[in-house]
């Protein structure tokens, strides 16, 4: 009787922890529906999608992180800088990325991979001896936090402003790193 209780439990506790990781995986990649610009605003405005977005090296780079505004003058060019991120021991502007206007006054600046290694994860690309790509990881990224965003006109002097918000890496984004280790994708230096 006690033997059958065993593997009745073992059974059921594996079964269970098999449906609880599907489930977290199911819905952890889930995401909000695209935010609206707010009609009440008739000068320049700027959004990202998404709002929230993990520190945890693999999520920042499979997150795609897409800044889009509105108002700016046609045919113009857009800066955006993450601004006060401490670096060190000094507060300074981050530059991450940038686009270009439309005939209508709207833009959107994807943030580039090159952007979120060096500036957001303080981190080095570099490769292994298969010649794939590698995130060398050295330094510890930004600090969690909510950032503003400044996106700048390169024209006139018209600015737009949104919050982005930094989390620490949480359970699942250290998983998918020690995978990426493991795979010689993620690569640390000390």
């Amino acid at each position: 009787m006690n033997v059958i209780r065993k593997l009745l439990s073992k059974k059921v506790c594996l079964t269970g922890g098999l449906i609880s990781v599907a489930i977290i995986f199911m819905f952890a990649g889930c995401a909000a529906p695209p935010k609206p610009f707010d009609p009440g605003i008739k000068g320049p405005q700027m959004l990202v999608e998404p709002g929230v977005v993990s520190i945890g090296v693999v999520s920042m780079l499979r997150t795609p992180l897409v800044f889009k505004g509105k108002g700016f003058d046609p045919e113009d060019s857009v800066f955006i800088t993450l601004l006060n991120v401490k670096k060190g021991d000094k507060l300074v502007h981050v530059p991450i990325a940038d686009g270009n206007v439309d005939k209508n006054g709207f833009f959107t600046a994807k943030v580039g991979t090159l952007a979120k290694v060096s500036e957001l994860l303080n981190a080095r690309l570099g490769s292994n001896k298969k010649l794939e790509t590698t995130i060398i990881v050295s330094r510890p990224p930004i600090a969690p936090g909510k950032y503003t965003a400044r996106a700048v006109s390169m024209e006139s002097d018209k600015i737009a402003v949104c919050k982005l918000v930094i989390e620490a890496p949480w359970g699942l984004d250290d998983l998918k790193d020690w995978i990426g280790k493991k795979k010689g994708k993620i690569v640390e230096k000390k």
